[in-house]
């Protein structure tokens, strides 16, 4: 896999910055769950290699915050 292919970097660019923004927020707001859920987007934008794949699992990951904090956890 070519690292410097341009799908991986727009990809790995939005979800690093999803993912700061839900460490930012989940500071401000003292919550644990945006917090795990944005280190958890940083991680993926680093370690998984495939676009698709890691836009798939940083949408799971949005789609996880926001049943849980509906819940009230």
């Amino acid at each position: 896999m070519n690292l410097l292919d341009v799908h991986y970097l727009l990809a790995s660019l939005v979800w690093g910055s999803v993912g700061t923004g839900y460490c930012i927020y989940a500071k401000r707001q003292q919550s644990i769950i945006p917090f795990v859920a944005g280190v958890l987007m940083i991680a993926a934008s680093f370690l998984i290699t495939s676009a698709l794949l890691m836009s798939v699992a940083c949408l799971a990951l949005m789609f996880l915050v926001y049943y849980l904090v509906r819940r009230g956890y």
